[in-house]
Formats: structure tokens, sequence, C-alpha cells
């Protein structure tokens, strides 16, 4: 199956990130047509489409939008999520640098749908050809009255911002991405059913929708083409519809971003991607760093959609593909996972501030050839307490990951604790031990 961009169409075209490169594509036809329905039709189309959020997620956007109060007495707030700190994930900052106005559009066609008033894009530190791209892109908007005061005399008022973070993993969610929005510490707030939903009372307690920036970009197409002529994108999976962006990396012989739609296999998308670099397929991370890595047989069996990839013991997630060699090891592989996490927790709960430092222990004893009889078990018991324990889904990130690793390679684990080293048959993997563990600190 080849690439079916809708999102990616005119990537490579540098007049797309400016207005009139855009309008001369078809730009803003989408949100021309939204002006002309209420905001249940757009919703309405969007339910139609089966469009479900893009940040990993997954949940249905259209129930999100729907949750918005329809009596508007307050101020309504729009946030793009453009953190993206998931280890292997580039495609928002893909669709911010090439595709600025795609998500420019898509918010203010979200604007539109929710009542918003205000709207913030949180991106993420690093980010800055992303940020540049879009400050370009919004003051072209507002000078063309496409953003701002009564939008084309639609008496729709919408203004757009853009807040740069700190490179916290953590303010990816959306609670602490409020919070640090706010100029607070970012760091998860308390959720339903203790707190209300954010749709109800949520930036500076004010009723607030939070999208990815995919999720966003793809208002764009579903409301230019109508939300039946989306859902037929992916119609071969269950509940998936639609296209989906996957960075690809790892060992590839052509890295990047790639459009498939839903139903796609992963070895397609592995085939788009030019095959396995350097040796034999062995496992895959197919959704970020943060999913259950599977090995080569599941990989064979894999279709891309949010059931599907659950058939196979992973996820979608973030849409970040890493694919292994046979010459990777993945204790090491795991450990490096391992120091992300614990470096990343905010440490504001205990499952997740003591259990990502407890695993890291235990995977860096092992990698210093140290390893012990019962460590496998322990490990397995740690993730066990951070999972579904956490204040919020950080915890869960760093669990999945090991915990995978254990049930699917636990041969690799058994050797190195055995033998103090990497069971990779491979003279460059065994002359990289030495280096591992002295790179690794308790």
């Amino acid at each position: 199956m080849a690439e079916h961009k809708l999102l990616l169409k005119h990537a490579d075209d540098k007049a797309y990130a400016t207005l009139q490169g855009y309008q001369a594509k078809g730009g803003y036809e989408g949100l021309k047509k939204a002006m002309a329905m209420s905001r249940e039709e757009v919703i309405g189309e969007v339910k139609t489409s089966g469009l479900r959020g893009r940040g990993g997620a997954g949940f249905p956007t259209w129930i999100k939008w729907s949750g918005i109060p329809k009596e508007k007495t307050d101020m309504h707030v729009l946030i793009c999520n453009a953190d993206e700190g998931e280890p292997g994930t580039f495609k928002d900052k893909q669709l911010m640098e090439d595709t600025p106005f795609l998500v420019v559009e898509g918010m203010t066609i979200a604007a539109h749908a929710c009542q918003a008033d205000v709207g913030y894009i949180y991106i993420r530190g690093e980010f800055v050809d992303a940020a540049r791209s879009l400050r370009k892109a919004i003051d072209e908007a507002y000078a063309a009255n496409l953003l701002g005061k009564n939008i084309q005399g639609s008496g729709l008022d919408f203004d757009l911002h853009i807040h740069m973070g700190a490179g916290a993993y953590e303010c990816g969610e959306e609670s602490a991405l409020m919070s640090s929005l706010m100029g607070e510490r970012g760091m998860p707030r308390l959720k339903f059913p203790h707190a209300p939903f954010p749709t109800v009372s949520g930036i500076w307690e004010k009723p607030t929708i939070i999208n990815n920036v995919e999720s966003y970009a793809a208002a764009v197409p579903i409301l230019q083409d109508g939300g039946e002529a989306y859902a037929k994108l992916g119609a071969s999976t269950q509940r998936s519809t639609g296209t989906k962006l996957f960075s690809v990396s790892g060992h590839v012989n052509k890295p990047g971003n790639y459009e498939i739609e839903f139903g796609t296999s992963l070895m397609e998308l592995l085939d788009l991607a030019g095959g396995i670099k350097g040796g034999k397929l062995k496992a895959c991370v197919p959704g970020g760093s943060s999913v259950p890595i599977i090995n080569a047989d599941s990989c064979e069996k894999a279709i891309i959609g949010y059931e599907e990839m659950g058939d196979v013991g992973s996820m979608v997630g973030s849409g970040a593909a890493m694919f292994l060699n046979e010459h990777s090891c993945i204790v090491s592989f795991i450990w490096r996972t391992a120091q992300f996490y614990a470096h990343e927790s905010c440490g504001k709960c205990t499952p997740c501030r003591e259990g990502t430092k407890w695993m890291l222990k235990i995977l860096e004893r092992i990698m210093k050839g140290g390893g012990e009889a019962g460590d496998m078990e322990l490990l397995m018991q740690i993730t066990e307490q951070i999972d579904g324990r956490s204040f919020c889904g950080l915890g869960d990130a760093a669990a999945w990951p090991v915990a995978a690793a254990l049930k699917v390679f636990p041969e690799e684990f058994e050797y190195f604790i055995k033998n103090g080293r990497s069971m990779v048959d491979s003279e460059e993997a065994r002359a990289l031990a030495p280096k591992w563990a002295q790179a690794v600190s308790v």
C-alpha cells in the first residue's frame, strides 16, 4: 500500500507555508464551509468522519468538542498541544514547519464549533523553527482578517497565541500543560471524577478544549471534503478512520514521516521506509517510546488501527514507529528508555517518582554486569505498582515498555543477568558493552 497524503500533500511546496500559496491549493475552503454551518453541524461532520485524537489517546474528537457548554456564559479557550515530547515522534514538528496554515485554519474551525474566544499553541521549547513558521502564518492570517475580530464578516472573534514550553515531557499531559501555560509549575492536576473535565473547567477555570496538532490539521480536509469522505479512508479497520502520520526511525533505510491510511499493515509502513537496515527485523516500538515493544512475528501480523494494534499487544500511540534490527540489544534499549522516564518524572506522586528510579537502578545494575536472580520478577512487580496507580499517564508510559520487554524478550534479560553481557551475537555489540557500563551512573 502506498502513502495516502492528505495533510502532507503539499508539504514539499515551500509556498504552501504562505497564505497566498496555501489558498492557491484550496486553503481556507474548509473554514468557509464551516462558517456557513451551525456549530452543531460542524461537530456532526467531525463525528461522521470518525476522527480520534492523534496525540496518542485516540479519544473521539467530536465528543470532546460537543462537551463544551452549549449555552455560553464565560470565555471559551482552545489549546493546541504541540509539545511533542514523546521520543521517536516528529510528525507535529513537520506539520507546524511545512503546513502551518493547516493548524491555524483547523483551530479556527474548532473555535467556531466550540465558541472559543482565544487559542494557545503550546509548542515544545526546542521547536524554534516550528514556532517561527507558525508566527508568520498567524501574522498573515490576522492581516487577512482570518484571525481576530469578526473573521471574514462571520461574527466569530478568535485570537491565537503561541507559547513556548521549557522542554518538560510532563507538559505534554493536558492538565500539566494548562498549569505551565498559566505560569505554574508543570505538574498534573486531579482529574474526573475528582475534578471537572477541562471542557467544563480547564485553564483559568474556563471551559477548555485541548487537541493535538495533527487533530486540528485533520479538521481542514474533513470540513473541506465532508466527514463521510474522510471516514472512507481506513474503512477496513473497526473504528479507526482517516489517515495517520507516522514518524519512522531506527534501523530503516529511509527514516522520516509517512502518511498512511488506517488499515495499513506495519510491514507495509516498514516497506515505505525502505525496509530494515543492517540485518533482519527483530522488534518494533510502533507508537512512541511509551508503547509496548513487539517482536518480528507480531510485526508481521500487526495492522495499524487503534483496536487492531491491541491484538498484537501494542498501541498506535503518537505514531512513532521505531524499528530495531537483529543486532539490537533489548536490555540496553529498555535501560535507555527507563533513563528518559526517570529523568522526566515530575515527582508529584510516589508510584512514578520512586518506581521509575527503582526500575532504572535495577536495569543499571544489570547493565554493569551485576544482575541477580529475581531481578526480572522484581522489575515486573515494580511496573505493576506504577501502572494505573500514578497521578498521570507518565507512570503508565514508564511501566509499559519495561513490562513488555520482559514478556516479549525474557531470554535477553536472563542471559544478561547470568553472563553480565548482552546475548546479541555481534562483535560490535560485545565491544559496546563496556562502554554502556562506563556510561552508567547510579
